[in-house]
């Protein structure tokens, strides 16, 4: 079933790489579309849409792989999905 997800990551998780973490689990997967930013307020936000079974590898791939020690908190807002998402990118803006 296809689904959306909204994450947003707290802790040491700008400048560490993580954006660019995150896009190469999602390419890898090729059925991950959506997007990753770095948010003002220090937090990093990922916007996804996939099978729910890929959303939870592709979140616990985060979760579990290089950055799990950056991590402090994955607040996690489950989603209808609104097909407006065709690649997986690194949003600069």
């Amino acid at each position: 079933m296809l689904k959306r997800v909204s994450v947003y990551y707290s802790g040491r998780v700008q400048g560490v790489g993580f954006r660019f973490t995150a896009e190469r689990i999602a390419l890898d997967m090729r059925s991950i579309f959506g997007w990753v930013k770095n948010i003002s307020d220090g937090r990093v936000e990922i916007v996804a849409e996939a099978d729910e079974e890929d959303l939870e590898i592709f979140l616990n791939d985060i979760r579990k792989g290089v950055m799990k020690h950056y991590i402090k908190r994955e607040d996690i807002i489950w989603g209808v999905p609104k097909g407006d998402l065709d690649d997986f990118i690194i949003r600069f803006y």
